[in-house]
């Protein structure tokens, strides 16, 4: 069967809730988040490691509650008056901004904070900032199980409007590294391969990329 033609995608993501895979390793996180706008005090600290989700959740919640995004690396907090707040990567964020915008977040209407670390971890020069973040209220993300990858590889397939052999799926998920990050990069060279080179794509085709990337898998 020929293979349909490539189409030219967007480089502009979307991040949108139902597009997030949904399994044991962070349906806990995502129902803390979802109690909104009932966080104690306001604040969450959404937290995890490197490609778990954690901007896709935020942004999918920013844009739920017309939240403004915050600058961690900014200390002017006039812009997060008036409504929801998000800071990602807010352990690099200035303390006593921090701190104030910890205070304002029952208020405003809520302040979510991404890291891939908890809060009691985060840097505190202002001494009361400190016992802010120990209480804060923590979701935490795991690392993507079974479930999460095989979903992120079909989404991944799916958004390039191709379909592979149903064999792909368990054999990459056997071999690449568990993260979001290896799965769009094993799919983008399975795609530029096939599309180059005419081939349905095929358990053939995954081996040939994924040995091309390093030693040889087992079969």
């Amino acid at each position: 069967m020929p293979r349909q033609l490539r189409l030219e995608l967007s480089s502009q993501r979307a991040f949108s809730r139902d597009d997030f895979v949904v399994s044991d390793s962070n349906r806990e996180a995502l129902a803390i988040l979802d109690l909104w706008p009932a966080w104690h005090g306001g604040c969450l600290a959404l937290v995890g490691p490197e490609a778990t989700g954690k901007t896709h959740l935020a942004r999918a919640w920013a844009a739920q509650v017309c939240a403004v995004e915050l600058d961690p690396a900014s200390t002017d907090i006039a812009a997060a008056r008036g409504g929801p707040m998000l800071m990602e990567n807010a352990d690099r964020a200035d303390s006593e901004t921090l701190f104030h915008l910890i205070n304002m977040a029952a208020a405003a209407g809520g302040l979510l904070l991404t890291s891939r670390q908890r809060p009691r971890a985060w840097p505190a020069s202002v001494p009361d900032l400190r016992s802010r973040l120990n209480a804060l209220a923590t979701a935490e993300l795991g690392e993507p199980d079974d479930a999460v990858l095989e979903g992120v590889l079909r989404k991944l397939f799916r958004e390039r409007s191709i379909r592979p052999a149903d064999d792909v799926y368990p054999y990459l998920m056997r071999r690449i590294e568990r993260s979001v990050p290896a799965a769009r990069t094993v799919v983008e060279r399975i795609d530029e391969t096939a599309g180059a080179e005419s081939r349905e794509i095929t358990r053939t085709l995954a081996r040939q990329i994924l040995e091309s990337a390093g030693p040889p898998d087992a079969a």
